[in-house]
């Protein structure tokens, strides 16, 4: 008799992202893993559901990252139900891997309280994800950027982020400001010296929910999906990253609970594709500038204009135009908001939130709908197959202008942003490929990479 617990039928893994972006990394793990997983990118309708019965994992994109506590308390209960409903033994807060939040706007703390009366058992809380270069070492956060390694506090990106900057690397103490919860910490010595059962029934008889598990390397990804999968409830709820969906199949694949992954077979290239970024990290500037150089066109889209409705509207019909003229020279639109974190742009953008008085969150959503409706007239107009959208708030806005309601993964590109197939009742929009890339993702030929159908991880 197996002494491991057994995979049941149906689905493994119901998730809800905080983005879209994130969202498709957790599609990403799973399906890669050997398990068919759909990602909708709404909450989907039971007729949606049953069309694709027979997946293992079912995840729902949202936009909480970008969404205040009042707005969660009001949207992820039915979220949550739903998720229930699916009888899956796994349910997944999907969170960034560099666990962007902060008590006033995308609370993982909020999220946690709204779930902590519908499941039972502790939740067990992983961020850390070698494959995406995230690291966890006794309860603190490191990340890559651009190939090196940095505690999130002193993060180039993040520990400036503009909207949640992180000035704190220990995810216990940053998640304490946003819930009252008891959180404890199974680290990386206990897992690696066999002692990670004691170390959790510590943390818990100290009165620990919420467990945060450190993951360093292959060997404490494997221990942490054997916590989750074996000391887990028997419906557990949890937190964290993609590396929750990638500690489960490692543990599940080393245990032979899984069989051995399989290849996925490459796409090919296309010879027109159209891009969209609202990101302003610096690895999106650096792809936008070797993508220019490699056979895009640039256009800029003065994002400043967003604060006045009619000038926003101005702007996309000329920007949709531009991209269309773009395609029919025979190059590829990249249309962005910004190159960088000090792109004057940036700066103009915030003046003219403030001098209108406009809500910045009125004015994101106004942007990232915005390249959502250029992407879509030009992928309709010029009849293309592929796309990408760049930014993780942009990427939750934009996609819901382009007609498709799930996705599923079918390539890798670079870890954390697959390509997927977009799944349509809309028959001009079934099958269209598209890849949602965060801001701190891929290497600098990334947009190339999407055209050429080719993987980063090689």
């Amino acid at each position: 008799m197996s002494p491991h617990r057994p995979l049941p039928e149906g689905p493994l893994v119901g998730f809800y992202g905080d983005d879209y972006t994130g969202s498709s990394a957790a599609m990403e793990a799973l399906a890669f893993a050997g398990l068919d997983t759909v990602l909708f990118l709404a909450p989907p309708t039971p007729e949606r559901l049953r069309a694709f019965g027979a997946y293992r994992g079912i995840g729902i994109a949202g936009v909480a990252r970008s969404r205040n506590p009042d707005w969660m308390d009001r949207n992820l209960p039915p979220v949550f139900e739903l998720l229930r409903s699916l009888n899956a033994p796994v349910v997944h807060y999907k969170v960034c891997s560099t666990f962007d939040s902060a008590p006033h706007i995308g609370s993982i703390g909020r999220a946690i309280d709204i779930a902590a009366g519908l499941f039972d058992g502790w939740i067990p809380m992983i961020v850390g994800d070698p494959g995406m270069g995230r690291f966890q070492s006794f309860g603190h956060l490191f990340a890559l950027a651009q190939g090196k390694g940095y505690r999130l506090d002193r993060h180039p990106t993040m520990s400036k982020h503009p909207v949640t900057p992180m000035d704190e690397s220990d995810l216990g103490r940053h998640l304490a400001k946003q819930t009252d919860k008891a959180i404890g910490l199974v680290d990386f010595v206990a897992m690696k010296r066999g002692q990670a059962d004691a170390r959790l029934a510590d943390a818990l008889a100290s009165g620990a929910r919420v467990v945060s598990l450190d993951v360093l390397d292959e060997e404490t990804l494997i221990e942490a999906g054997r916590l989750v999968w074996e000391r887990g409830a028997a419906r557990v709820f949890t937190v964290g990253s993609q590396g929750l969906e990638a500690a489960l199949a490692a543990y599940w694949h080393a245990s032979g609970l899984l069989p051995e992954k399989t290849p996925a077979s490459p796409v090919g290239s296309v010879d027109r594709i159209a891009c969209v970024s609202g990101s302003v990290s610096p690895v999106t500037a650096s792809q936008i500038a070797y993508s220019i150089i490699h056979g895009f066109s640039g256009i800029r889209i003065d994002a400043a204009r967003a604060v006045d409705e009619a000038a926003w509207e101005r702007e996309i019909a000329s920007v949709t135009q531009e991209a269309l003229r773009v395609i029919s020279d025979g190059s590829n639109p990249l249309v962005f908001t910004a190159t960088g974190p000090d792109d004057p742009a940036v700066a103009a953008l915030r003046q003219a939130v403030a001098t209108a008085g406009v809500s910045a969150e009125t004015v994101n959503d106004r942007i990232g709908s915005g390249l959502g409706r250029v992407l879509d007239s030009v992928v309709r107009e010029a009849k293309l197959r592929r796309a990408v959208i760049s930014g993780g708030d942009t990427s939750s806005h934009a996609a819901s202008m382009l007609g498709i309601d799930a996705l599923t993964a079918v390539a890798p590109v670079a870890p954390g942003s697959p390509l997927c197939r977009a799944h349509s009742t809309d028959p001009t929009r079934d099958g269209l490929e598209i890849a949602l890339k965060g801001g701190q993702v891929g290497g600098d030929d990334f947009f190339c990479a999407v055209r050429d159908g080719t993987s980063q991880r090689a």
